[in-house]
């Protein structure tokens, strides 16, 4: 008998074959397996008794049938059922799902795990799946947070016409990051990717505050109010306009911060964070910001002075020339 011989007789007597289906009463098709009985494919015992029909024929002209254990050794032993490889190297995979527990948590933990164990040479840790793609989205997520402030500080910049005021506008971004991780504690969100995403969606909401601030300080000074009475006189006019946006902010995403709908609970961490930074910017950019733009307004009436003084020390000498 030769080794194919003994696959194709051993195969469907173990694992069956597939040889027509039945139609159940829930409508569905199922195959149906023909094979020995589970108590017959148990132990190596089993698998001894099993005969196979060879190509010798008996007296009476029939195949003669020879036991498995006469033209096979049974040894105990263990390999793998598939393999694997990834860059060109064997691979055997690791899964788990995380329960109870922030998916990120677990991560670090098993990233931690995985360094300090000493493996053999040629052998390596390498975290994939859902962890893996976390980590690529917050970086993702961090490279477009950085783009979005540069675009915010270039577009006030030309709007004001001043590389200073914008400082002062962007000064109630940070202030947001305080309302965003008060609103995780208390509701005990954690920090993914969707809380990421509102945290660059206040980048350009709490802005809109300052922006309004400022403006009407510099149309209050082009009037011929001093800095301080522009400030005052701004805070006050504008304070209702920013109070109803705000509200009317908070109102919109309290439906996603409550996370009432079914499948909702991953995205209620951006309602609630978006929640939180705009009550914190709200409320800190009114006292932050105008003594941010106090300072910064102070610096550069001190910068424009003394390039007049140099200007006019310059111009002493050629004109007593």
């Amino acid at each position: 008998m030769t080794l194919s011989q003994i696959a194709n007789a051993t195969r469907p007597l173990i694992a069956g074959d597939a040889v027509t289906t039945w139609l159940g009463p829930d409508g569905q098709n199922y195959d149906v397996l023909v094979r020995l009985p589970e108590g017959r494919r148990q132990s190596i015992a089993d698998f001894e008794q099993l005969y196979l029909q060879s190509s010798l024929v008996n007296p009476d002209g029939t195949p003669r049938m020879i036991p498995l254990r006469q033209i096979a050794e049974f040894v105990d032993t263990t390999s793998p059922k598939i393999i694997t490889r990834m860059d060109l190297q064997r691979q055997l995979t690791l899964s788990a799902s995380v329960e109870g527990r922030p998916q990120g948590d677990v991560g670090q933990e098993v990233s931690t795990m995985t360094r300090e164990m000493q493996l053999p040479a040629g052998y390596r840790f390498n975290v994939g799946g859902q962890t893996k793609q976390m980590i690529e989205s917050f970086k993702f997520a961090l490279v477009a947070l950085g783009i979005a402030v540069i675009f915010i500080y270039l577009i006030l910049a030309s709007q004001f016409g001043s590389f200073l005021q914008p400082l002062a506008i962007m000064a109630s971004l940070p202030l947001s990051l305080v309302g965003v991780f008060i609103a995780l504690a208390v509701t005990r969100s954690t920090l993914n990717i969707f809380s990421v995403i509102g945290i660059i969606m206040l980048m350009g909401l709490v802005t809109k505050n300052a922006i309004l601030l400022i403006d009407f300080t510099n149309q209050a000074r082009k009037r011929g109010l001093d800095r301080i009475a522009a400030l005052q006189e701004a805070a006050q006019v504008r304070l209702r306009p920013i109070l109803m946006t705000t509200a009317a902010m908070i109102f919109g995403m309290m439906p996603l911060a409550l996370g009432l709908g079914e499948g909702s609970e991953g995205n209620a961490t951006m309602g609630r964070a978006i929640i939180g930074g705009v009550v914190s910017s709200t409320l800190l950019t009114l006292v932050v910001v105008p003594v941010v733009y106090t300072y910064l307004d102070g610096m550069s009436a001190w910068f424009r002075s003394r390039r007049a003084r140099r200007a006019a020390s310059a111009a002493l000498p050629a004109a007593a020339d």
